[in-house]
């Protein structure tokens, strides 16, 4: 059987999305969910909120950049990623997920655009520069699209052996 990278969250944006753009011009968004967990504490309930890093691409993050606001509820369907840097000699890291679908709910923010859905654009590691702008440079970058929609073939799709 195969690793499975998949998160689902329903959440709440903690500050206004960030839009940046690479050097080639392909857009990347950034925001902050939190995510509230109930649990029993003796006979006493108790919320623990739990935050994460969110990041968005392609036409998607362009798109989307203007309804992610501060309180907006979002459903984020995705991976996580471990990001990792060295830092004054002492390596560091983070966990991050990488949207693949994220759909708007509720109407919190005031905008028109509750309910609907949006299929991120799609990351690939190797393709991704770590230089950003503020404003894209090209108009129309070429990178490979994803869309979280496709199914896979199924078993056959998977190799016999384990690679490792």
């Amino acid at each position: 059987m195969t690793d499975i990278n998949q998160v689902i969250l329903i959440g709440r944006l903690t500050r206004d999305a960030e839009l940046k753009y690479t050097s080639g011009g392909f857009a990347i968004g950034s925001f902050s969910v939190a995510v509230n967990r109930r649990r029993k504490n003796g006979e006493q309930w108790v919320d623990e909120v739990n935050f994460f890093d969110v990041n968005l691409f392609g036409k998607s993050a362009e798109t989307l950049h203007q309804y992610l606001v501060k309180g907006k509820q979002v459903a984020i369907q995705g991976e996580l990623r471990q990001d990792r840097w060295e830092q004054d000699g002492q390596p560091r890291s983070k966990i991050v997920i990488v949207a693949e679908n994220v759909q708007l709910l509720g109407g919190n923010s005031g905008s028109n655009a509750a309910g609907q859905q949006f299929n991120g654009g799609g990351y690939n590691q190797n393709k991704q520069p770590n230089t950003y702008q503020s404003k894209p440079q090209s108009s129309s970058p070429s990178f490979n699209q994803f869309d979280a929609g496709q199914s896979y073939g199924g078993e056959s799709d998977f190799p016999e052996e384990i690679p490792f």
